[in-house]
């Protein structure tokens, strides 16, 4: 028996990766976990990082890599992902984090990092398009912008490792998970 499947996906706001994450999940039973859902669930909890992080953010401030770091690990021991998987959407975001979760696997434990590759024109539309009151084109050169920032290094540290795929986000949703699959199947 294969073991279960583990990727890490990538991709800028409105390139799709949401609506493809919820696809993904159902073709291949994998749990999908975003970094937001496990802090929320950390907090609901209670656990002692989960209060950690509510603290942290509660003064308005960003959540440090040891506390996000040590909620992914209690979360990737959970029986659900030992036994069917794991999509991770949101982490890791930083080098540092992407060190920390090759050790929480060990070697070899990624199947891969799918960077699903959409122009910046286009998800800009996309943004405008959906009309969001956050989504103001200044709002949103600043959020693409961080986002080159933050996973450029991180693009090129899954590279360095042999684990990254790039995906053509572009085309109808059935076209791009066709691709998505394609890229996944190839790499087990």
């Amino acid at each position: 028996m294969t073991r279960p499947l583990r990727l890490v996906i990538l991709g800028r706001q409105g390139s799709g990766k949401g609506t493809q994450c919820v696809r993904l999940v159902a073709h291949y039973g994998t749990v999908h976990v975003s970094t937001g859902d496990m802090l929320r669930a950390a907090i609901t909890e209670g656990t002692t990082l989960g209060k950690q992080a509510d603290a942290v953010m509660k003064a308005g401030n960003l959540v440090s890599d040891d506390i996000i770091n040590g909620i992914v690990e209690v979360r990737l021991r959970k029986d659900d992902i030992r036994t069917n998987g794991v999509l991770l959407d949101g982490f890791p975001r930083t080098p540092v984090q992407a060190d920390a979760l090759e050790r929480m696997v060990g070697p070899g434990g990624l199947d891969a990092a799918i960077n699903l590759e959409v122009p910046v024109s286009v998800v800009k539309e996309r943004m405008l398009l959906r009309g969001r009151a956050d989504d103001t084109p200044e709002a949103i050169e600043r959020r693409l912008a961080l986002y080159a920032q933050e996973t450029a290094p991180l693009i090129a540290w899954f590279a360095s490792r042999g684990l990254l795929v790039e995906v053509d986000g572009l085309g109808t949703e059935e076209d791009v998970f066709a691709r998505l699959v394609a890229a996944v199947d190839a790499r087990r």
